[in-house]
Formats: structure tokens, sequence, C-alpha cells
């Protein structure tokens, strides 16, 4: 059956190439930038849908101000619905060619529309197009750089481990969205969901330049919110794989995503605490960017004593290496080196981790 996305869509006339769109609740004194950042495009034929989601700080006047200002703003009010259902409003009311996502939190750099417009016009058979991303601190200082896969079969072959399309880069086809339905209630997952979809109607692709500074703060990172995101990731690939053997999507069925569901549909226990530790890792290594080594070893003491003994051993392996390195930052040198023999136990390849960093050194000399 021909790919229905494969033509090239023509934009309406009186509509805008891109429409923005962006959840905001108590967006805070990072909201501004965040704003000013897609004000500030070198590519102007876009519309700014901001979705108020019942902010309770300062944000409804922030954002009031800046649409007084600029007719390319169009700030909706409502009452806390929750990201999900903001986010669908807002695409709903979108009229562009493209949809592109933004967080109130982060910054997109100058020329990311421009970039990803060319593209997408230019690769028609694309629906879906992120980017690298440029990770900072609250203070926007720079802490790593994150690449992701660039072409469409490296991409679907990662989707099915994990994401690899930071969301609040994203640009894509609008058609392609209502086709799928829009966003899905899957719990930190959202996003995640829609790539896996996405991949079964068109190609995805990610440039390899960096389109955005997303920001990470204490805010955003909590015990609940890590076990809610790997459950809902876990449901979203159950969700694809049943789909590509022909079977109903299981998602259908869930009024709430857990454990024994999960497993009810074939998620398997190893497979069930391999996720939910990775989440916890990504977070704790966050922690340890931003310098929160106590909220780090918090996060660490919760993960070990939740019982993940089925988990890959390599998830093992890692955590305890993330303790070492923790330990070693506060001077717990013996704690330090207890963890570092735990990993290598667990997972004794990890010994040859300091000899491919030194080959790699050489070899880029």
């Amino acid at each position: 059956m021909a790919d229905p996305f494969c033509a090239r869509e023509r934009k309406p006339m009186n509509s805008p190439t891109v429409s923005v769109v962006m959840s905001v609740f108590n967006g805070g004194s990072f909201l501004s930038q965040a704003v000013e950042s897609i004000l500030h495009q070198s590519f102007e034929d876009f519309e700014f849908i901001i979705v108020d989601d019942g902010s309770t700080d300062a944000s409804a006047s922030t954002l009031d101000g800046f649409q007084s200002r600029d007719a390319r703003i169009h700030v909706v009010h409502q009452k806390n619905t929750g990201l999900v259902h903001a986010l669908n409003r807002g695409c709903a009311l979108a009229r562009g060619k493209y949809i592109a996502r933004m967080d109130a939190d982060d910054i997109a750099l100058p020329d990311r529309l421009a970039s990803q417009v060319e593209f997408l016009e230019s690769h028609p058979t694309v629906v879906l197009l992120g980017g690298a991303v440029d990770f900072i601190d609250a203070r926007g200082n720079k802490l790593h750089t994150a690449r992701y896969p660039a072409a469409d079969t490296a991409i679907k072959r990662a989707l099915l481990d994990s994401s690899v399309f930071w969301h609040p880069t994203v640009l894509m086809s609008r058609r392609a969205f209502v086709c799928l339905g829009g966003y899905r209630n899957v719990p930190d997952a959202e996003d995640y969901d829609l790539w896996l979809r996405m991949a079964e109607i068109g190609e995805l692709a990610n440039l390899s330049q960096v389109l955005l500074r997303y920001r990470v703060h204490a805010q955003q990172v909590s015990v609940l919110r890590c076990r809610t995101q790997a459950l809902g990731s876990l449901a979203a690939r159950a969700s694809a794989v049943a789909r590509r053997r022909g079977d109903c999507d299981p998602l259908h069925r869930m009024s709430e995503i857990t454990a024994s569901l999960l497993s009810a549909n074939g998620v398997s226990d190893r497979s069930l605490q391999t996720t939910i530790a990775r989440s916890y890792l990504s977070s704790i290594r966050n922690m340890f960017l931003l310098r929160d080594h106590a909220s780090a070893l918090n996060m660490l003491g919760v993960l070990h004593s939740s019982g993940f003994e089925h988990a890959e051993r390599w998830v093992i392996s890692d955590s305890h290496l993330c303790a070492a390195k923790v330990y070693w930052s506060q001077a717990k040198y013996i704690r330090c080196l207890f963890s570092c023999v735990v990993a290598v136990i667990k997972r004794p390849i990890v010994l040859g981790r300091p000899f491919k960093s030194a080959l790699r050194a050489i070899f880029a000399t």
C-alpha cells in the first residue's frame, strides 16, 4: 500500500508553514527565555500556540504580555488538565503544515526552525524530525551534548529499545499527527508512543546539529516519575510490538498502566525491572551533572532497595558505577571502591572501559 504521506503536501493559503505548540504549567523564571527563543527564530513564517494549563504563578500574565506584543502568539487559558490534553488542544488549533514542539523551560537555537523546515521540504517522505541537544543547568551552563541516530533505518531499530527523539526538538507533519489521533494518554511517555506510531506511516530523521538547549533542574526529577515513565515506555513498546504482529493494541484495553497489566500483556520481569532501573539511572546521572549528590545517592538507595535482581546485568553494574562516581565526588573512597568491586563482579567486562576510552583518545589525536 502506498504511503499516504509520500506526496508533497501543499500549505493552505493564509496559513503559516509552522505551528509551534507549547504547554505551560507554572513556567516560572524560565518561561520568558523560552518564548523569546521562538520569537527570535531566523525563520519567521510560524504561529505560536501556547496553552496555559491552569498555572497558579505569574505565567498567565507573562504570556498575555507576549501576546499583546506579537501577533504570531495565540494564548489559550484553561483549567489544569495535564500535559497530554493540553498538547492535543494546542495541536488541534494548529494551522501550519508542520507542528513544532517547544517546552517552557528550554531554549531553541535561532536557526532551529529554518534548518528543520529546509530538511522536511526536501525530504517529503519524512514525517518526524528531531535533532541534537545541549543539556544546560538552571543558570544556562552547558553540561553535555546528546546526539541521536540520524537515518530512518537506524532510528526505527533503536526505537524499539528507547526513544531517540528529544520531544522539544521535534518538527512533525501535521497531517501525520492528525491521522494518528494525536497524543495518547501514556503518562510521561506520550511522546515515545507517538514516535512509535509515526514510524509505521512514514520515515523518521534526526539532524546532527544542535537545535535546542535543554534545561536540567531538580524540579523535573522524582522517584514517582521515574517509575511512571518506565511503565509508560513499556506500554508504548508492547503496543507497538502487538500492532506489528497484527494483534489488538493493548493500550486500548488499559484504563491505567500497571506492572501487573504489562505482565499480562507479555512484558517480562526482566524487561520491566531493566526499564525501571534505566529510568532511575537517567535521572541519577542528571542529578550528578547538577552536583546534587545527596539527591543522587537518595535515588540510588531507592533503586537498590526496590529489588531489581532480575534486571539485565549491565544495568545493575551501571547502577553501582554511578554510586562509585557519587562516593568519589564526596571523598568517600572506601565506599567508592566497594561499589566498583560490585560493578565488576556483576559485569567483568566493565574493566575494559578505561582501555576503550584510552584507545579513543589515541585515535582522536
